[in-house]
C-alpha cells in the first residue's frame, strides 16, 4: 500500500514531536511501541502498529543510552518497521529485521550531533561565567531544533519519498532471504529480553517470571491479558508490602530513638 503525501507529512511532524522526547527522555514516547502505534493510527491500520510495535518493543527492551554511548535508535526502529510491513506488504518479524538500517542510520547521525554540538560548549562556558541563562537557554533551543527537524526530514525522507524503492527491493528479494529475515526478527525480540533480564533480573523476582512463563506457555489463552493483569497483581502486592515495610522500619525506628532519649534522661 502507499503512503500519501498528507501521511508523510503526518509521519514527519511526529517524529519531530518523538525525536525531540527521545533527546530530552522526558515524557518516553519514544519507546517503539508507542512510535509504531502512533506510526499505525496515521497510516489507518492500528493493529498492524500495535504488532510491528510489540516486537520492535521486545527486541528494544535491553538497548539504552549509557553515557556518551547510543544504541541503535528506537524510534527510527518504532517508524520503519511498521512503514515496511506496510508498504511492502511483509511480515511484522520480517519489518524489524528489515528496519535496523535506518535504526543504524539515525544511530550514527545522531553520535554526529554528540561531537558537533561540543562547539558549542566554550559559548555555554562563557555564557554561565557571565551569569548569563538566556545565553544557555538559546544554545539549548538552537541544538534541539537542530535534532528536530533531522528526525522529521530523516523520517519524511525513509517514509514517503523511498516508499516505492524501498518496496521493489524487498520485492525483489529472495524468498529465502525475506524468511531468513523473518527467523532474525523473531529472535530479536528474545534476545532483547534477555538482555533486559540480564540487568534487572535478581533472586527475589525469580518466582514471577516462572509463574508468567507457566501462563504463557502452558495455559491455553486467547490474549496475554491474563498475564498483564497477574503480572500487574504482583507489582501491586510488591509496591504495597515495600511499603508496609517502610512504615515498619520507621516506627521502629522511632521506638528506638525514644527509648534512646528516655535512657539518657534516666542515667542524667
Amino acid at each position: 500500500m502507499q503512503i500519501t503525501l498528507i501521511q508523510g507529512l503526518l509521519l514527519s511532524i511526529a517524529a519531530i514531536i518523538i525525536g525531540v522526547d527521545y533527546w530530552l527522555e522526558a515524557f518516553f514516547i519514544f519507546r517503539p511501541l508507542v512510535v509504531s502505534t502512533i506510526t499505525g493510527i496515521i497510516l489507518n491500520d492500528v493493529k498492524l502498529g500495535l504488532t510491528t510495535g510489540a516486537l520492535t518493543e521486545l527486541a528494544f527492551a535491553g538497548l539504552t543510552p549509557a553515557g556518551g554511548t547510543q544504541p541503535p535508535n528506537p524510534v527510527l526502529a518504532g517508524f520503519m518497521s511498521t512503514v515496511i510491513a506496510y508498504t511492502a506488504n511483509v511480515d511484522a518479524k520480517a519489518a524489524l529485521g528489515l528496519c535496523l538500517p535506518f535504526s543504524f542510520l539515525m544511530q550514527y547521525v545522531i553520535l554526529f550531533y554528540y561531537s558537533a554540538f561540543s562547539f558549542f560548549m566554550a559559548k555555554a562556558d562563557k555564557a554561565a561565567l557571565e551569569a548569563n541563562p538566556n545565553a544557555i537557554g538559546k544554545i539549548n533551543v538552537i541544538t534541539t531544533l537542530i535534532v528536530a527537524v533531522s528526525y522529521g526530514v530523516i523520517v519524511f525522507a525513509c517514509t514517503y519519498l523511498a516508499q516505492d524503492a524501498m518496496a521493489n527491493l524487498v520485492n525483489s528479494m529472495p524468498e529465502k532471504l525475506i524468511h531468513g529475515l523473518e527467523v532474525a526478527g523473531g529472535i530479536l525480540p528474545a534476545i532483547g529480553f534477555g538482555m533486559l533480564l540480564r540487568v534487572m533480573m535478581k533472586a527475589k523476582y525469580i518466582p514471577y517470571f516462572i509463574v508468567g512463563f507457566l501462563m504463557a506457555n502452558f495455559i491455553p489463552m486467547s490474549n496475554l491479558l491474563p498475564v498483564a493483569l497477574v503480572g500487574f497483581a504482583f507489582a501491586a502486592y510488591d509496591f504495597f508490602n515495600a511499603k508496609q515495610r517502610k512504615y515498619e522500619l520507621q516506627e521502629a525506628l522511632a521506638r528506638t530513638n525514644i527509648n534512646t532519649h528516655g535512657g539518657n534522661q534516666d542515667g542524667i
